[in-house]
């Protein structure tokens, strides 16, 4: 019997009561003729709300609490905000300088809506979005997954226009729903369809009592490294059902409306901690059982309230949005810069589990043939200039990392609107020179086969990337 009679088809599940588990990708599937032929290329985008802090370097602040590094393109040196990311120094790639020419006159709280699409949605008056850039690469891959995207959010739903709870806008420019409940989100990726299949799945202790049995099937099938991707893979989703649970708790605790000096929630740190950890889990299953391979994760909605505003309770400080306006305040500027070192952390967190993870053909890890982007619309106060972003792996996809990259003109040092308070800022003249975000966003579209030479109307790829 050779290799390839003895493959498995790549949409091939695990099925059981009202379950329907997707394989990951095993050397089987590979060896199957005309399933895949090549590694997945694989895009996730996160987005976070309300900037970083950016204080003067005149402020005692600057030096640890900056969000920018300080230094040149490969001997940069991290603040505490993004220290954590040390260990991943040769893996992550530091912008400054990118922003959406459309969007650098409009306040921070109605910028995310273009994030991912450069579109002049302005910031009041007729609104008109566009497609947004994962949708352009999930189109590419079409039907080589049983899921197009995973969209996910903190807030869930779509928001509204300029409040936008989603980071994912179809062919027309209409906002992808986002999901934002850990147990939804699993249901979608791993519970068979069927009027009766969630019944007998929340009847049961755990999805995979009704697999176990079914993976013996595929001994004869598979080889010894596959068995042991396969238990892993296995692994991983019971440990991620056992947090459902308490993660669902939290996303479902109501947002009492009180002063945020004296907000008081039954969950605690260790929840938001949870909840966070989970939604990350879950993209990364849904990578590792080839899904899709193509995500977004929105932390909230600009100038929003719900479950956002609370994870900031995961570094024991209140409300996220007001960690913004209090800069100034005592300790202000680490505040804000502490959170910032959180969500580094957590998406730190995620790209070990990726770098961690062997592709079953040999070719990398499931880190090398993804590309990982973490950032936002606004730097210093709802300034929507010099997004801070951060992207990842990506090296099979051609990008070469270990880098701290600049772009533009007249902001070398990140100081250029630092130290605002105000909406001033945000008001004032635009006096250093930016580089459309758009032209990454090109460079990112070939990079996974997309055959344009332009996006949001702005023609051309970003050098040096």
């Amino acid at each position: 019997m050779t290799e390839t009679s003895r493959g498995i088809h790549r949409r091939n599940f695990l099925r059981g009561s009202g379950i329907a588990l997707a394989l990951p990708w095993l050397e089987a599937t590979s060896a199957s003729g005309n399933d895949a032929k090549q590694t997945p290329k694989r895009f996730v985008s996160v987005y976070h709300p309300d900037g970083v802090g950016l204080p003067l370097k005149t402020d005692p602040a600057w030096h640890d609490w900056s969000w920018f590094p300080r230094g040149g393109e490969y001997n940069f040196e991290l603040t505490k905000v993004l220290d954590v990311l040390e260990p991943l120094r040769s893996d992550i790639t530091i912008y400054s300088g990118l922003s959406h020419p459309h969007a650098r006159k409009v306040h921070g709280h109605s910028n995310a809506d273009q994030y991912l699409t450069g579109a002049a949605t302005g910031g009041h008056g007729p609104y008109k979005n566009t497609v947004s850039v994962d949708q352009l690469i999930a189109q590419h891959i079409n039907e080589a997954t049983r899921h197009s995207s995973l969209v996910m959010s903190t807030n869930g739903g779509i928001g509204g226009p300029r409040g936008a709870q989603t980071q994912s806008f179809d062919q027309a420019g209409r906002p992808i729903p986002a999901m934002n409940k850990p147990k939804q989100i699993f249901d979608t990726l791993f519970v068979a369809s069927g009027k009766d299949a969630s019944g007998r799945l929340a009847r049961s202790k755990s999805a995979l009592d009704f697999l176990i049995e079914n993976t013996h099937s595929l001994d004869r099938k598979i080889s010894q490294r596959d068995r042991r991707k396969l238990q892993q893979y296995l692994d991983a989703v019971r440990d991620t059902e056992v947090k459902l649970e308490r993660a669902q708790k939290w996303v479902d605790t109501p947002v009492p409306v009180v002063d945020t000096q004296n907000l008081h929630l039954e969950s605690g740190p260790e929840e938001a901690r949870l909840y966070f950890q989970t939604m990350y889990e879950l993209i990364y299953l849904s990578f590792f059982s080839d899904s899709t391979r193509v995500a977004t994760f929105q932390l909230g909605r600009e100038n929003g309230g719900g479950p956002h505003n609370l994870l900031s309770k995961a570094v024991d400080l209140g409300n996220a949005h007001a960690l913004t306006h209090d800069v100034k305040k005592p300790d202000g500027w680490k505040n804000l810069g502490t959170y910032n070192r959180y969500q580094a952390s957590e998406f730190g967190r995620f790209l070990d589990r990726l770098k961690a993870t062997p592709e079953p053909d040999g070719n990398g890890t499931l880190l090398d043939n993804t590309f990982a982007m973490h950032g936002s619309a606004s730097s210093s106060f709802h300034l929507s200039r010099n997004y801070p972003i951060i992207s990842a792996g990506g090296k099979n996809l051609g990008f070469n990392n270990g880098r701290y990259l600049k772009f533009g003109k007249g902001n070398d040092d990140n100081q250029a609107g630092a130290g605002i308070v105000t909406d001033a800022g945000w008001r004032g003249k635009v006096v250093a020179e930016e580089e459309p975000l758009a032209l990454f966003f090109t460079t990112i579209l070939q990079r996974f086969g997309v055959e344009t030479d332009t996006f949001a109307g702005i023609t051309g790829t970003l050098d040096r990337v």
